[in-house]
């Protein structure tokens, strides 16, 4: 399935060069954008946010180090189409000249999945604009169809990188003893208030 996609989007010229600046550039750009957006504007949430973040960072490392693995356009025989050196677009580390100051096997879990998702669901929980809450569900969804489309990732490694955030929540869970978007927005701040989500969808876990 994932070569059908790969395939089929780079058969659009404008949509996969699109895609492979997408995938050279957002990961970092939104990820210290919303990191920002975090300590300017909800400081009693940045540190056990950030934290989520450098765990699920933490635990993908070990799992490149311990388990590194090829993404699609490495496969010998699979078929799949590297698009960012098929049509010479810059500025990714994952082919041409930055392949070799990058590691080339780090596929699974997928950061751009875990970093797109923590962005989306950071922003979602917090922000004030329904349309930007609705812009930050979509981050990860349109990441999920770049890293396939491009053949940096299969679907599973998406899963992983979902995993992984998962066990970064938790585990800060754990830390602060309350999900992170249950802390005050600024420090002294009561518990819980200013949350955007309705409130069937409040993130209260009772003791």
């Amino acid at each position: 399935m994932e070569r059908s996609v790969n395939h089929g989007v780079n058969s659009v010229t404008w949509l996969i060069v699109g895609m492979n600046y997408y995938y050279a550039t957002l990961h970092f750009i939104i990820t210290i954008g919303v990191l920002v957006w975090l300590y300017r504007s909800h400081p009693g949430r940045y540190a056990a946010s950030r934290t989520v973040l450098f765990i699920t960072t933490g635990i993908a490392l070990v799992g490149f180090y311990c388990f590194p693995l090829a993404p699609p356009r490495l496969m010998t025989g699979g078929g799949f189409l590297d698009t960012v050196t098929l049509h010479q677009t810059w500025g990714s580390l994952a082919s041409g000249a930055g392949a070799t100051v990058s590691n080339q096997y780090a596929a699974m879990p997928s950061m751009h999945i875990g970093w797109s998702t923590w962005c989306g669901l950071t922003v979602f929980f917090l922000a004030r604009r329904t349309w930007v809450r609705l812009l930050g569900l979509a981050y990860p969804v349109v990441t999920l169809s770049v890293i396939v489309s491009t053949a940096n990732h299969f679907w599973l490694d998406a899963v992983g990188g979902l995993v992984c955030l998962a066990v970064g929540f938790l585990a800060a869970r754990l830390l602060y003893h309350t999900w992170v978007y249950r802390l005050p927005r600024r420090p002294g701040d009561p518990v819980g208030r200013e949350l955007t989500v309705p409130a069937q969808w409040d993130t209260k876990v009772n003791a």
